[in-house]
């Protein structure tokens, strides 16, 4: 291991100690860039999910800070679901948010990229008549038989999204086995589809009893929805996509530029 990341990851059991510092000339409240530090570290993996911190005494000690400053730190990543207090434990990472770049791109290799150790779950994979919406999106008349693939994907053994997918039948293999080791968009680049455009839609609801069973949260607790139709090189519609993911667990990143 490098001494690098060895100093930066002093472990005593199974609390890190990591290079904290604040600036007190900085107009940044200092429960600001105390939070956004264990963010930043949450988010590289140097608190990995289980991790725990010192405690608050121990964090106010060594920064010169207050109490009630450190508390106020922790308190924002418990609000985003980064932390968690147990009775008992002490302050514990929960897990990072999944951030996701608005590109075509599957979530599976997103996750994989993010080092989020991603797997999956298939619920349905069958041959089924294509309801108007599926058949609009894939330019086939309603009723056309369609493949629908129905999975649920995890990061760091925690349920993230349900994925439905309906895809031309005879478009690829869609074997169940390699579906649960692999992602939707690496298959058909193994296949030799080459994907070129996305239409795509964002949007929030609120969970229904089997979404909240599914991805183990409460009834009625908010999600991110999505549907994508993808295109290949020929302009063939070649995947609806209409998924779910947990507010708290994942988010979509935007990149804004202004119009010469």
């Amino acid at each position: 291991m490098p001494k690098q990341t060895r100093a930066a990851r002093e472990e005593t059991g199974s609390v890190v100690r990591l290079p904290l510092s604040v600036d007190r000339t900085s107009p940044v409240p200092l429960y600001f860039q105390l939070s956004q530090q264990l963010e930043a570290a949450i988010e590289r993996g140097t608190l990995t999910p289980g991790s725990l911190l010192g405690n608050e005494i121990e964090l106010a000690g060594r920064l010169g800070l207050s109490r009630p400053t450190v508390r106020q730190a922790i308190q924002a990543l418990v609000e985003k679901g980064l932390l968690v207090r147990r009775r008992g434990v002490g302050t514990q990472v929960v897990h990072s948010q999944v951030k996701r770049p608005l590109e075509l791109s599957s979530l599976y290799d997103d996750l994989e990229a993010a080092g989020q150790r991603p797997a999956t779950i298939v619920l349905i994979n069958r041959v089924e008549p294509a309801p108007a919406e599926v058949a609009a999106a894939l330019g086939v008349p309603e009723g056309t038989d369609v493949r629908f693939v129905e999975r649920l994907r995890f990061a760091h053994e925690e349920p993230v999204a349900r994925l439905r997918n309906h895809l031309p039948l005879g478009l690829l293999d869609l074997d169940t086995e390699l579906l649960e080791s692999t992602g939707l968009y690496r298959m058909m680049r193994g296949a030799g589809i080459t994907l070129h455009s996305a239409r795509q839609k964002v949007g929030a609801r609120a969970a229904t009893a089997l979404e909240a069973e599914l991805l183990t949260e409460e009834k009625g607790a908010p999600l991110l929805t999505m549907e994508r139709t993808t295109f290949d090189d020929t302009g063939r519609a070649v995947e609806f996509g209409s998924h779910v993911y947990r507010a708290s667990r994942y988010a979509f990143e935007f990149q804004l530029l202004v119009r010469p």
